[in-house]
């Protein structure tokens, strides 16, 4: 396959993947209405950095490390659905609580915290570098030129925080935050449950024997 187009194509199956619905999705959307749209950005950035972070594990041969070294993916995903249902408890144990949205410019320190809690939420999933190891497997050449592995990493940013961008704007909006507001105890905990069945799933699969 000619290098352009296999670049194309991984890029393709990336975006098509950050845009699927997951606990990602999740957080950005709720950090966005429920913070304020600076919050949604930096959580946006992180879930690039995130992003890159599988692409460079994903270059440096992690998929078929994961696939051979059974009890480290084991314990990957036990991690990983451990920490999705310590943030779907966090997110379900604030649901009750009001909250108060700046109208002026939002602390630095919130967008730093909601950068560092969206990177987390991303490296949490271990399928994420299956998937990303899975398509550089399949599409990558054996020997690909080295324009392509220079390219790889910022495009992948490029997606990854270009989209949930997109859904941080969108979210953060007038109205999906009064939205928000008003139905603000039954959001959380939908978001929560969503985020937390996710956690279990993952759990559960590590506990399944074979």
């Amino acid at each position: 396959m000619d290098a352009s187009v296999a670049l194309l194509s991984i890029l393709g199956a990336l975006a098509i993947g950050a845009m699927s619905p997951g606990p990602s999705f999740v957080l950005v959307a709720r950090t966005s209405i429920a913070v304020s749209r600076r919050a949604g950005l930096a959580a946006a950035l992180g879930m690039g950095v995130g992003g890159v972070a599988f692409a460079a594990l994903a270059l440096l041969g992690l998929h078929a490390l994961l696939t051979q070294v059974g009890w480290l993916y084991l314990g990957l995903k036990v991690a990983g659905g451990l920490y999705l249902i310590h943030l779907a408890v966090r997110i379900w144990r604030s649901a009750g609580e009001p909250i108060h949205v700046a109208e002026g410019p939002v602390d630095a320190t919130g967008a730093t915290r909601a950068f560092w809690f969206a990177l987390a939420t991303q490296l949490s999933n271990p399928k994420t570098a299956i998937v990303y190891g899975s398509i550089f497997a399949a599409l990558l050449p054996a020997a690909p030129p080295a324009w392509v592995l220079l390219t790889l990493p910022p495009a992948v940013f490029l997606i990854e925080a270009g989209w949930y961008a997109i859904v941080a704007v969108a979210f953060s909006a007038g109205r999906p935050r009064a939205a928000y507001l008003r139905s603000k105890g039954w959001i959380d905990r939908i978001a929560a449950s969503v985020i937390g069945a996710l956690g279990l799933r993952l759990a559960f699969e590590a506990a399944r024997p074979g």
